[in-house]
């Protein structure tokens, strides 16, 4: 039998290569920023430093913007849209930073095709969002800043 396929037990666990780090500028709301905190601590209590490594530079590379210093009725980072397309159906989503962001949950990270679609538009305002399975149109219906 040939050993290239035989694990010999002085192998040793194999090393866990680090989380890589986005290169976009890390914006992040005041409650995401709550939320990375949250999560660096669990992290270290736990011992995992994998994970502390990477939710520390997060921490520390985090950009926090005020969703509530947006002018009032233009979709920006933190802004919440609702919006329909042609068939009635509702969008509804948060745009967030990239650690925040949880597309079943409704929040979306400000780089994404819906997010950037929605930038620096106004309630009325038809966007076309760009995506594999074709292009959507949709119409904002309603901006909110929480």
């Amino acid at each position: 039998m040939s050993r290239a396929f035989v694990k010999d037990d002085s192998d040793g666990p194999e090393p866990r290569l680090q989380r890589p780090v986005s290169t976009l500028p890390n914006y992040v709301t005041p409650r995401g920023l709550k939320l990375l905190r949250e999560s660096l601590a669990r992290a270290q209590a736990d011992g995992d430093m994998r994970e502390t490594a990477y939710l520390a530079e997060r921490v520390d590379s985090a950009i926090v913007i005020d969703p509530s210093a947006h002018p009032q009725g233009v979709v920006e980072f933190g802004a919440s849209v609702r919006a329909h397309d042609a068939a009635g159906h509702e969008l509804s989503v948060r745009i967030v930073g990239e650690d925040e962001a949880d597309p079943l949950r409704g929040t979306i990270s400000w780089e994404s095709p819906i997010a950037r679609a929605l930038t620096d538009h106004r309630v009325g305002e038809r966007v076309v969002v760009v995506r594999p399975a074709g292009p959507i149109e949709y119409t904002i219906d309603e901006i909110r800043y929480e």
